[in-house]
Formats: structure tokens, C-alpha cells, sequence
């Protein structure tokens, strides 16, 4: 689920309070419906069509209150996470709902980082369980969901995967960012004895230590200003399944030493509480960082190191296996097509000459960014070099327009067809004149409407330029 799909509802009769929590809402990447009344929100909920991925809802309001809402949608939409704003007079209340299926609460006046954690922690939650739902693990062989290639290290690291997911052993994930880290923690967890239980991930680089110290072990009822009741930290909240603490090596030396006694002794104790509680879960960990060397310069704690590093797991970064790329290219041309329900794109052979040429230096995540951008800008379904972003070697490639270099044989590299290079150089005649296709066909010796028979031919869009 992503944030430019994600649905909220917002019901709050105040308006102030509405637009503060819409605008915040939208300012995460949200499309946001507000209205002002319980009553309207039910009659939301009544259509039954789970049009929302979340409900935001004050508890007190003058026609029909948030507890009305939370049950019309635990009847119509019971997927539906329900998140409820409370005053401080009304935080009995908020826990009778939290004890009717509300997933949490929030109090006024709302601090606006715990708001965004907890929208975060409810769609996160809502994404889960539709996965597992949709994606049974049994009888399925072990895989890396959206890492994709056949390259040698790629197959070690897959076997490694299928190895330690039975275990109950603690797994250090290395790469650099953009490898792919989460996704081989969530396929360790989906593949293991506890992939019914929740999966839940943590950014140690997010949060600050008080907010991490708080996320990891939760907190009790007034343990700090703002803590109007007690909450379950995600340690607790993970009890039967997997932890995933990424970015660990961002970890603050407080919170190393809390970690530590959590793992030793199989509990945690929420900040400002005065017992612990037992945990069953399973610590699967990320880092970019050379932990090995941290230890050495008295950043990280080795004992800790120890405790997390039982198996690692390096994803190596995608300029070591450029073989693996088409499969990638390919992936994510589909996965593009999926989501804007549109004809796979194709990639012409030049770009693809580019896009394995290039370093990578933001690994899978950059690759699957420049994959998006080229097809959205691209003219036709065929993405060409010069639709690619100008640091992989789109129209800044050797200061050649449309990045074709013609010095080092580019444009002939892979011995084409001569309608393929017919077709290729006919756009690089186009980019080199901006487009104009009346220059173009002046340069390339021909009238225009040849040179729009020519790009027919080639898939691409012919129409008049206006002379421009």
C-alpha cells in the first residue's frame, strides 16, 4: 500500500481540528475525505465498498460519536483500522473502544508525530494482514518477493534465505541502501513457523532514542507528558512473530544497552513501568554500516553485535551483478504496467545498453525510480535513452542529445536491424533538434510526412509539431 493510494477518512465536527488533521494527513501523502459529523461517516460506512484504507474520529461529536462510527465500520468494513481523537477527560472512554476493535487512540491536543506513527503502525498493519491473506506461504517454495535475478550471488543469497527461515535464529541483513534489506527480512518472516503472527518494522533512523525507546517497549500511562494512557510497544505487539529493527547501526548507545537485556532475557519493560513482560519474538536486523568496523571505533556494542550477527546475510549491490538488470528492467516495466493499468512499456535496446552500463550507485531503489520516470515520460510504449533521468546517460550522455554516442558505436553496439537503425537514428536526429520534426526531416534528407510514415513504423507518435 502507498501512500498516493492510501484512502483516510477523517470525522471531526470541530473545524479547526478537521483541517489541522487533514492537512497533516495530506502532508504524509494521504488523499484525505473529511466530513463533520459522525452521522456522514456512517453513512460511509453503511455502502460496505472498503473504499477506505483508514478512519480518523473524534469519540465526542454532536449527532453520532466515534464509538458509532468504530462499530458501523467493525460491522461493514471490518478491515478497516479505526483510530479514534480523544480529549483527556474522554481517555476511559477511548479504552472501552480500543476494547471494541478500535486499533488505537490519540489525545487532544494531538501531538502530530505521534499522530503520523500511529496512521503509519495502522496501515502498516492493514498492508500485512491483506498480504498474508493473499499470499499463503505453504507448499511455495522460498522466494524474495520484488528481488529479482539469476546471478551467482543472488542464488547464494537465496539459498542462504531458505536455510535460516525455519530457524528461530537472529539474522543480520547487510547492503547498502536500496538492496533490497526489508524485502529479504519480510521473506525470511513469511517463509518461517511464525508467518501467521505480524511482521512489524521499525526505522531506527526515524525516530529519535526517547521516540524508539518508547516505539520498541511501549510506555505507561503517564511515564511522560502527552502519555494520557498505557501503550504496547511493538516488541509486545510482535509477541509469536518477527521484529525487523532497520538501520540498527543508527542505534544510540542507550538503547543498545536496553536491546541487549531484551535479548538476554526474553522481556521487555515499558518506559515508566514497573514490570516487565515476557516476549516471544524473533529479531531480524539491517544495517549499511560496516558493524564490524563500528565496533572497533567504540560506536557499536560488541556484545550486542554478536548477539544480532548469529547469520548474516549480504545483498550485494546491483553494480556487482549487472547480469541480473533486464530480469529487473523487465520486472519493474510489469509492475508499472500493473498499477497504471496500461500496456507493459518496452525497453529499447540502447536504453537497456545504458541502464546496465551505469553504476547504480542508489542500487534497485534507483533502478526501479528511473524505470517509473521513463515511462511516464516517454512518448510512445517504447522507452528510448533520451527518456532516461540524465545521470544514467539520458540527454546528457557525452553531450550527445537523447545520450546516444555515436564516437563509441552506441547506436550500432548490439548490430541491429536496419529498420532498427533506421528507427534509432531517427531519433537521435529528433533529440539532437529538440523534437522538431520539420528539422528533422530537413536534416535527414526527407519531407515530413516520410518521416511520419517512418515513425509509425517504429511504434511512435507522428502527430504535426506545428512547425515549431
Amino acid at each position: 500500500m502507498t501512500a498516493a493510494t492510501t484512502r483516510v477518512l477523517v470525522a471531526e465536527d470541530d473545524r479547526v481540528a478537521r483541517d489541522l488533521l487533514s492537512e497533516i494527513l495530506r502532508g504524509e501523502g494521504y488523499e484525505v475525505e473529511a466530513v463533520d459529523d459522525g452521522a456522514v461517516a456512517i453513512e460511509r460506512a453503511q455502502a460496505g465498498d472498503g473504499r477506505y484504507d483508514l478512519v480518523v474520529s473524534d469519540v465526542r461529536m454532536e449527532r453520532s460519536g466515534g464509538l458509532d462510527v468504530l462499530a458501523a465500520f467493525t460491522a461493514k468494513a471490518p478491515g478497516t483500522p479505526v483510530i479514534l481523537i480523544t480529549a483527556f477527560g474522554d481517555v476511559s472512554g477511548a479504552m472501552e473502544a480500543i476494547q471494541r476493535g478500535a486499533y488505537d487512540y490519540v489525545s487532544k491536543p494531538f501531538n502530530i508525530e505521534e499522530l503520523r506513527l500511529t496512521v503509519a503502525r495502522a496501515l502498516e498493519r492493514r498492508r500485512l494482514i491483506a498480504e498474508q491473506k493473499s499470499t499463503p506461504s505453504e507448499g511455495k517454495p522460498p522466494q524474495l518477493q520484488d528481488i529479482v535475478g539469476k546471478s551467482a550471488v543472488m542464488l547464494d543469497v537465496y539459498k542462504l534465505v531458505a536455510r535460516v527461515a525455519a530457524s528461530t535464529a537472529t539474522v543480520l541483513v547487510e547492503g547498502e541502501s536500496g538492496t533490497g534489506k526489508e524485502l529479504v527480512a519480510r521473506s525470511i518472516h513469511t517463509h518461517s513457523p511464525r508467518a501467521a503472527a505480524p511482521f512489524l518494522p521499525v526505522n531506527c533512523t526515524a525516530l529519535t532514542e526517547s521516540l524508539l525507546e518508547s516505539e520498541l517497549f511501549g510506555h505507561a500511562r503517564g511515564a511522560f507528558t502527552g502519555a494520557v494512557g498505557a501503550k504496547r510497544g511493538l516488541f509486545e505487539a510482535a509477541h509469536g512473530g518477527t521484529l525487523f529493527l532497520d538501520e540498527i547501526g543508527d542505534m544510540g548507545p542507550k538503547m543498545q544497552a536496553q536491546l541487549l537485556r531484551t535479548l538476554q532475557d526474553g522481556e521487555v519493560r515499558p518506559v515508566g513501568g514497573s514490570e516487565s513482560i515476557r516476549v516471544d519474538v524473533r529479531l531480524v536486523c539491517a544495517t549499511n554500516k560496516n558493524l564490524d568496523e563500528e565496533v572497533k571505533a567504540g560506536r557499536f556494542r560488541e556484545d550486542l553485535y554478536f548477539r544480532i550477527n548469529v547469520v548474516t546475510v549480504h545483498l550485494p549491490p546491483l553494480r556487482d551483478r549487472p547480469e541480473d538488470i533486464p530480469s529487473l528492467v523487465a520486472h519493474f516495466l510489469n509492475k508499472t504496467a500493473r498499477r497504471e493499468r496500461r500496456e507493459a512499456a518496452a525497453m529499447s535496446p540502447e536504453a537497456l545498453r545504458l541502464l546496465t552500463a551505469y553504476g547504480w550507485p542508489g542500487n534497485v531503489r534507483e533502478l526501479e525510480n528511473a524505470i517509473e520516470r521513463a515511462v511516464a515520460v516517454a512518448k510512445g510504449n517504447v522507452v528510448l535513452p533520451s527518456d532516461l533521468p540524465p545521470e544514467v546517460g539520458g540527454s546528457a550522455a557525452l553531450g550527445v542529445p537523447g545520450g546516444v554516442s555515436v564516437a563509441d558505436g552506441g547506436i550500432i553496439a548490439d548490430r541491429p536491424t536496419l529498420g532498427e537503425l533506421e528507427r534509432r537514428y531517427i531519433q537521435l536526429v529528433l533529440a539532437e533538434c529538440a523534437g522538431n520534426k520539420k528539422k528533422a526531416a530537413e536534416k535527414l534528407g526527407i519531407d515530413r510526412r516520410t518521416l511520419y510514415r517512418a515513425l509509425e513504423r517504429g511504434g511512435e507518435e507522428a502527430t504535426d509539431d506545428d512547425d515549431r
